[in-house]
């Protein structure tokens, strides 16, 4: 029983990684709708930084494919633990669709980062370790105009963002349940700020990607 409390724990504490990850990386990228230069100096200062790239993003990795391996675990976990079916239980009366399917929307989230890292991660790792160009400053605008030129492309972001969106839904005030959060004052202002976060932060990646997109036609 302890050992599945501290693993709920671990589950939470690496979401609350996550969501602090991606407030931090829209804040970045929401740079590119205001200054190119500003977007370009930062990200220069992103990619080069020797504490980001060698401690803070094999930490990210690592945060990212735990709380992935963990999920899966935690729910194959409960279906094995649960006597009885969700329909026998009315599940739909007594729990959201977001609840019930965080490990559908968490594996469509996953593999959208698979894309991402292919577009983004990987480019950068070849542009400095594998083909060892010279640093260059001024790069990083184009290259995020680049990639959302196809509209597909475009389309397969956006719907990445809903499917993270429906996953926060729940992520977010599942993981104060998790550390023993609930307070009757401040549990429903935790689920409020939970749906605000949920939808702002997705909306806003949608919006950048649209708008680099409709600023090249």
């Amino acid at each position: 029983m302890k050992t599945s409390i501290a693993r709920k724990i671990l589950m939470a504490l690496s979401g609350f990684f996550l969501l602090f990850f991606l407030l931090q990386h829209l804040t970045i990228n929401s740079l590119s709708l205001c200054s190119e230069d500003t977007f370009n100096s930062v990200s220069h200062f992103m990619g080069y930084n020797p504490v980001v790239q060698y401690v803070l993003q094999p930490v990210l990795i690592f945060g990212v494919l735990f709380h992935l391996i963990m999920g899966m675990y935690l729910e194959a976990q409960n279906n094995k633990a649960r006597t009885k079916k969700y329909a026998s239980n009315n599940a739909a009366a007594n729990s959201t669709w977001m609840s019930r399917n965080m490990i559908i929307t968490g594996i469509m989230v996953m593999l959208f980062l698979g894309l991402h890292f292919y577009d983004f991660w990987a480019v950068e790792m070849n542009y400095k370790y594998v083909a060892k160009l010279p640093e260059d400053p001024t790069r990083y605008y184009e290259e995020l105009q680049h990639k959302f030129v196809d509209v597909w492309r475009v389309a397969i972001y956006v719907l990445s963002f809903v499917f993270l969106s429906l996953h926060l839904m729940h992520g977010f005030q599942s993981a104060f349940q998790s550390v023993g959060f609930r307070h009757n004052k401040y549990t429903p202002i935790i689920k409020k700020l939970g749906t605000l976060y949920a939808i702002l932060v997705p909306l806003g990646f949608i919006v950048i990607a649209v708008y680099h997109h409709v600023s090249q036609l």
